[in-house]
């Protein structure tokens, strides 16, 4: 199976993506609502419908960026969010981004790619945020599929991955998962090194 642009774009045709909570989940709620620079340069990659977007664009952050390899969920978002900056919707590769960002919210991007392309992930987020930028969001801690997404994983895994790269300040099962997710959840927040 190749997790390419037509894979993608077929399951938002579809209606498959299922992963889809149709709102912001929790735990990255409550880290947004302590945020007080809404200058912030924020990227969410593979976003699909982001509601995550949607919340901080709602909520004063202007400067959010969100990229995915499908076209459906970025007409999605322009769809809910007219003003939402066209230019701010990217349809492309993730890897092949040449921008930079203070933080990256990781919801359900890590889990849909590959996990041989896991080392590259971490590499790629390293090269997007500026010194001292964050990736915050939330990885799953379970085995979940092996032959398509969501792919799982768990704390010990992520942790020998991310550190050459991050310092972990925060890699701790979710307390306030939606309850589909619950113990099924890692928040993470880790420093670019």
């Amino acid at each position: 199976m190749e997790l390419n642009e037509d894979y993608w774009e077929n399951r938002y045709q579809e209606k498959t993506a299922r992963w889809d909570l149709g709102r912001i989940s929790t735990p990255i709620k409550e880290y947004i609502d302590q945020l007080e620079d809404k200058e912030l340069k924020i990227v969410i990659p593979g976003g699909g419908n982001s509601h995550e977007a949607e919340y901080l664009f709602n909520n004063g952050f202007k400067n959010v960026y969100v990229i995915d390899i499908a076209t459906s969920p970025l007409e999605n978002i322009q769809q809910r969010i007219p003003d939402f900056p066209k230019d701010q919707l990217i349809q492309a590769d993730f890897f092949e981004l040449d921008m930079t960002f203070d933080l990256v919210i990781e919801q359900t991007f890590f889990c849909a790619l590959t996990p041989s392309l896991r080392p590259a992930y971490v590499k790629k987020m390293h090269s997007v945020l500026v010194p001292n930028g964050k990736i915050v969001g939330l990885l799953f801690d379970a085995p979940l599929y092996e032959d398509h997404p969501p792919f799982g994983g768990n704390k010990k895994e992520y942790q020998a991955l991310f550190s050459p790269y991050f310092d972990i300040e925060i890699m701790e099962p979710a307390t306030n998962s939606v309850t589909s997710r619950a113990e099924r959840e890692l928040f993470i927040k880790m420093f670019k090194k």
